[in-house]
């Protein structure tokens, strides 16, 4: 009888939506939870008739959910000091994997591995683009990260190294100024070397950079010449011991670094091959002569010791750096951020997981920061979206509802009963 199916679909619908409410409830406190909404729909229409102007005379045949919504909204971002927690502050997904099969989701509590292994809660691996040498490779196939824990940063030879200094132009002829910088070799070894700068005449003074007695044997190369300066102080050119006259500057046949090498390190490094740097990121020479103290105000080198793994950082575009105690850091990859075109076609699993769909799309992935997607904020976690007031306003909508629907049901099985016993 329709006088008891009809409500009878209203309970049905009623009780899928009381569930929601109490998955949401239950979820409050969820990491990156995302609350859902039932959405309701009419069945079909039953024609009785038409009236006498043609119109149809139509009884409806009780209500189903027509759609679960999930709300995607961001919930509240909140520090926890913890490198391995990360939120994602605006669009898409977290990638991970589980044998083979890639996984999406907005849960960044993270962990360590045994192995260094960046995982999920479920033990799932977190996916993003793998870098060597510190340069990641976005153009790679996504990897598990894994954080190169308990290793050590094999040491760099100094390849490059830079001084940034003023010369007095008033100092008198002969004056000698000696400035010390420190180098490394292959072994990592570090070595003071002194760059000594002498005033032969105005506008000119002479240099030569030695490492102390014993630290090498054999001819060094390059490690003595002059510089020139114009009227206003700035570098010119330089010329090298036993060589021409070179400009200083980045035109075409211009010099823009010395060649400096020291072989035969006391300490069996190979020998030492280096450039120094004559100008800066902006172009211009680092060295000046004008009437002020002599003095270095900052020096630049890219060698350094060995270091041990001490710590991780991920920063705003993904990318997770290793830091040593060498004071290196070393990028060893960057997480991986996913969209979908329609995120509602998600498959929703367990743990705050979701799987791709046919009406969801493929998942597209991307670094973080571009393309629309939001940032990675680390040592944060995402909080649930659940809102309370909204959620017990619906408990309530939904429980009178319930009783209403249940109540057209006691009422029609009164009904019937009277009938009953009419016929009797």
């Amino acid at each position: 009888m329709a006088s008891f199916s009809i409500p009878l679909t209203g309970l049905e619908a009623d009780s899928t939506a009381l569930n929601t409410i109490a998955n949401n409830l239950a979820n409050m406190n969820t990491t990156a939870f995302k609350s859902q909404t039932a959405d309701f729909a009419n069945l079909f229409f039953q024609e009785i008739g038409a009236s006498g102007s043609g119109d149809p005379m139509q009884v409806g045949a009780g209500v189903h959910v027509d759609a679960t919504e999930t709300d995607f909204t961001q919930g509240t971002l909140s520090a926890t000091g913890n490198a391995s927690d990360v939120a994602l502050n605006g669009n898409g997904f977290f990638v991970a994997e589980n044998n083979g099969t890639q996984l999406y989701t907005r849960d960044g509590d993270f962990t360590l591995a045994s192995n260094g292994s960046l995982i999920t809660q479920d033990g799932f691996s977190v996916m993003g683009y793998p870098a060597a040498n510190g340069v990641v490779n976005t153009d790679s196939p996504i990897v598990p990260i894994t954080i190169p824990v308990g290793s050590v940063l094999q040491p760099q030879a100094t390849g490059n190294f830079g001084m940034t200094a003023n010369l007095d132009a008033s100092s008198a002829t002969n004056t000698a100024f000696p400035a010390q910088i420190t180098l490394y070799d292959s072994l990592g070894v570090a070595h003071s070397a002194t760059v000594t700068y002498t005033k032969t005449a105005n506008n000119t003074w002479s240099y030569s950079v030695a490492l102390p007695a014993g630290d090498f044997s054999g001819a060094a190369t390059t490690v003595s010449g002059s510089m020139s300066f114009d009227q206003n102080g700035n570098l010119t050119s330089i010329t090298p011991q036993n060589g021409q006259q070179e400009t200083v500057g980045t035109a075409p046949g211009d010099v823009s670094s010395i060649a400096v090498g020291f072989p035969g390190l006391s300490d069996g490094a190979a020998n030492l091959q280096m450039k120094w740097n004559l100008l800066g990121a902006n172009g211009q020479p680092t060295i000046t002569q004008v009437s002020q103290t002599s003095a270095v105000s900052a020096t630049t080198q890219d060698g350094y010791a060995s270091g041990q793994y001490e710590s991780f950082s991920i920063a705003g575009d993904g990318t997770v750096s290793a830091s040593f105690s060498n004071g290196q850091q070393l990028a060893v990859g960057q997480l991986a951020v996913a969209n979908v075109t329609n995120e509602q076609g998600l498959q929703a699993l367990a743990d705050g997981n979701y799987a791709t769909t046919l009406a969801s799309g493929n998942a597209i992935l991307g670094q973080a920061g571009s393309a629309g997607l939001g940032t990675v904020q680390d040592g944060a976690l995402e909080g649930s979206n659940v809102n309370i007031s909204a959620e017990f306003s619906d408990l309530i909508v939904a429980q009178r509802a319930f009783e209403a629907n249940s109540k057209s049901i006691t009422t029609f099985d009164t009904i019937t009963q009277e009938t009953i016993e009419m016929i009797h």
